[in-house]
């Protein structure tokens, strides 16, 4: 009975070392562009896993690694002007009731990029301000560029506390198509988490877009609490970087 007891106390202070996979977490695109993925723990007989599970989960890390690849190296056709697409087809009333209905009217496209002949193919991104709703308080509002508080953080948060990322973001000129979110998460200087979140494609409009993330939980226990690094990027399947900052945040026992 007490190698069982030990057994349980081991099972829990690994629980405890393990990041929850939040998604506060900032991805290096260098290590997805890579096609690599993050640093994993070993897990053997001692954690209670078969060598047949670990096999299956190193087989299952291969093909997302394979999956990166050949998402990164996806060959993409020319960035054709807003306008051009807009004026293709015209004369087909289905087509272009069908383009208004995917794209918004022609009108408010053509204010989006400014009107006129000469404005750039190439979209714009403008990430505005980031946000955190924390379940059962007021939302963290965290304008660009990014500040930190009185213990050197851009924010803290409690252990355990249910959050949502919020992303406040324009788009001009033309399409953005696969816009992501590229995090990654340091801990002592060992990357424990790194995620990469589609947002979409997202048509040229005045007004800003608000993105809104699934909800999350942070980590709890002694060793989760504590600073942590991190660095988030906006890139679209083009590859091209709208957004590239790095921050710090504390997780707290206590707010």
């Amino acid at each position: 009975m007490g190698e069982r007891m030990k057994e349980e106390d081991d099972t829990d202070r690994g629980e405890n070392e393990r990041w929850g996979g939040s998604s506060v977490a900032m991805a290096d695109e260098d290590a997805v562009v890579a096609g690599g993925a993050a640093p994993r723990r070993g897990r053997g007989l001692d954690d209670g896993v078969s060598p047949c599970d670990s096999e299956e989960e190193e087989e299952e890390n291969q093909e997302e690694e394979a999956a990166n690849e050949e998402f990164v190296h996806l060959e993409l056709g020319p960035q054709v002007p807003l306008k051009e697409q807009l004026e293709k087809d015209k004369e087909d009333e289905s087509l272009r009731r069908w383009k208004e209905q995917l794209l918004g009217s022609s009108a408010s496209l053509l204010d989006a990029v400014g009107g006129g002949d000469g404005f750039d193919s190439d979209p714009e991104v403008k990430v505005l301000r980031l946000g955190i709703q924390v379940r059962g308080r007021e939302e963290l509002d965290m304008p660009l560029p990014l500040t930190t508080n009185a213990r050197g953080h851009t924010f803290s948060l409690k252990e355990g506390s249910h959050y949502q990322l919020k992303f406040l973001f324009t788009v001009r000129n033309n399409i953005v198509s696969g816009l992501s979110c590229i995090n990654a998460v340091w801990k002592a200087g060992i990357m424990v988490d790194q995620t990469r979140s589609m947002l979409g494609t997202f048509a040229p409009q005045q007004e800003p877009y608000l993105h809104t993330m699934a909800e999350q939980e942070t980590p709890s226990g002694a060793l989760a609490r504590g600073p942590y690094s991190a660095r988030t990027r906006f890139i679209d399947d083009d590859g091209t970087v709208f957004l590239d900052v790095h921050y710090s945040f504390e997780i707290r026992k206590d707010w």
